[in-house]
């Protein structure tokens, strides 16, 4: 059996909704720390994906090295995002 680690996750224009947020952070549960990249542009997830999302990557396993997503400052600000845009943007 081989065990597969997910890196990069690029996502961008996939229409991912509310609903598809929930079967990421389903799957993000599975081993969350080798998650580095995280690319959700021009998806429309909702407040609620995006707070379904923010709680798995604020969870102490994870390392994001860069996320991407159009609303950026506002996804950290608002859900207490443990990083701040400007790590993501540096």
């Amino acid at each position: 059996m081989f065990a597969v680690a997910v890196c990069v996750c690029r996502l961008s224009f996939c229409m991912v909704t509310e609903e598809g947020c929930r079967y990421l952070s389903s799957a993000l549960s599975s081993n969350p720390s080798h998650l580095r990249e995280l690319d959700l542009s021009y998806n429309h997830p909702g407040d609620s994906g995006v707070k379904l999302l923010s709680d798995k990557l604020n969870h102490p396993n994870y390392r994001l090295d860069k996320l991407k997503y159009v609303k950026l400052e506002e996804f950290c600000n608002k859900l207490s995002f443990r990083y701040t845009a400007e790590t993501f943007n540096a």
